[in-house]
């Protein structure tokens, strides 16, 4: 039998601790026999110290064990792809990824989180959407896959139990932002979940967790290592979050941008190629025997083709959801925000319009907080985007007049414009895997 305060102090100390002592730590937790008071000083010394490779697995292995897993390949006969993002402002990607894997002939199934701060989630998204089902059975969840190629729904609550008490007490101990910890707490869900190919969309920047590119390296790394020695194939792609995703922020405003997209309309250009080089690269994960070039060809057939769309509807309705652009809910009040000068964007603040969005209502500052699926923000200034004087900037949809004199005053500091363009980027800045 292990003491934990022995561990604590080994870790605190630079040392190292064996597979077999991080599992009853880590089980020992899950089951209530290791209090919270001694796995917040554990996290603190990990903080500060960090984990090996072998420790890092050896945890996320310990997660995996708490509960309950899913076989997705046995049950199907087939490679099930996954996609999971680290959260940004705008990034709507799943619910493009989703449709568009499954209308190229891969199963596309994934357990998604809640959105809290200025990150937004997918299931809050999806709730956005009338009569959508989020919570599945794991039956469910598996026949959905089968039949209709897609399935987004909420983790399971014996999934990975270890790792929901654990973020608990991360998220109040000021130990989120630890490389080892966010790994080993995606990856143990990603690996439970069943998936045999992944796509990590890190983000990077002043709207991400991870605000330089090479502690997102660190992390993709660190992600994809932990998946390969699971057996599965992970391919990272180290996303740009310096601005916001698209144009949509806010839960009802992203469905509709994602459907439109899907539906081949005019869409922002850094969505449309972030969603078709991860399909591509699921695509070219799965058992269909192409390379990632044709993968991503593929994939911008299926928009182009109408088959996308077709798939999304179908998944949609399988949800119990309405996927009618008009059902969705909309804010009384929709306000034009325009320039009030001649320039070059060279700043579209992530960070700044996430929290706007949020105080807008559109989402959550504590877990039991209730979204307000209507409002949100429309901000059309992307970065190097030449602007003239009265042009429109962006859309506050909003509850009341006062809720729209408030977000257009915060607009001005956040959308920045200078007389020289800024350089360009790609919205994929790296590729790891």
């Amino acid at each position: 039998m292990i003491r934990p305060a022995e561990l604590i102090e080994r870790k605190r100390d630079g040392g190292e601790l064996t597979s077999e002592e991080l599992t009853e730590l880590i089980l020992g937790h899950a089951s209530g026999e290791i209090p919270d008071y001694q796995l917040a000083a554990f996290c603190m010394a990990v903080y500060f110290r960090g984990f090996s490779t072998g420790e890092t697995y050896a945890m996320t292995d310990a997660m995996v064990r708490s509960g309950a897993t899913l076989d997705l390949h046995g049950e199907l006969g087939r490679r099930v792809v996954d996609k999971h993002s680290t959260g940004g402002v705008g990034d709507k990607t799943s619910i493009l990824v989703g449709p568009v894997v499954a209308a190229c002939g891969v199963p596309f199934g994934k357990m998604s989180g809640r959105g809290l701060g200025h990150t937004g989630g997918t299931l809050d998204k999806l709730e956005s959407i009338p009569g959508f089902r989020v919570e599945l059975s794991k039956e469910e969840f598996v026949a959905q896959v089968r039949e209709v190629g897609l399935a987004i729904v909420g983790q399971s609550p014996d999934l990975v139990p270890a790792d929901k008490r654990l973020y608990a007490l991360r998220d109040v101990t000021g130990t989120v932002n630890s490389i080892p910890l966010i790994a080993a707490s995606i990856m143990s869900k990603k690996i439970a979940a069943g998936a045999d190919a992944i796509v990590l969309d890190v983000k990077v920047g002043a709207g991400a967790f991870m605000k330089s590119i090479e502690d997102a390296r660190k992390l993709a790394e660190a992600m994809a290592q932990l998946g390969e020695r699971a057996g599965r194939q992970v391919v990272a792609l180290l996303t740009d979050m310096d601005q916001p995703l698209g144009w949509a922020i806010g839960n009802a405003l992203e469905v509709e941008e994602a459907r439109q997209t899907l539906a081949g309309a005019e869409a922002p250009p850094d969505l449309f190629s972030l969603t078709i080089q991860a399909a591509g690269r699921l695509v070219a994960l799965s058992d269909l025997g192409v390379d990632e070039q044709e993968g991503i060809r593929r994939a911008e057939q299926a928009i182009e083709s109408g088959s996308a769309l077709e798939a999304y509807e179908r998944w949609i309705e399988a949800q119990g959801g309405n996927p009618a652009l008009e059902v969705l809910p909309r804010a009384p009040i929709v306000r034009e925000v325009t320039s009030k000068g001649d320039g070059y964007v060279t700043e579209v603040s992530a960070m700044g319009l996430g929290r706007a969005a949020l105080e807008l209502g559109a989402g959550r500052r504590t877990k039991d907080d209730v979204i307000d699926h209507a409002v949100g923000i429309r901000c059309f200034a992307k970065r190097g985007d030449a602007v003239s004087h009265g042009q429109l900037l962006a859309e506050l949809h909003v509850r009341d007049e006062d809720a729209a004199a408030w977000a257009a005053g915060q607009l001005g500091a956040l959308i920045v414009l200078s007389d020289e363009p800024p350089p360009l980027r790609s919205i994929v800045l790296e590729t790891i895997g």
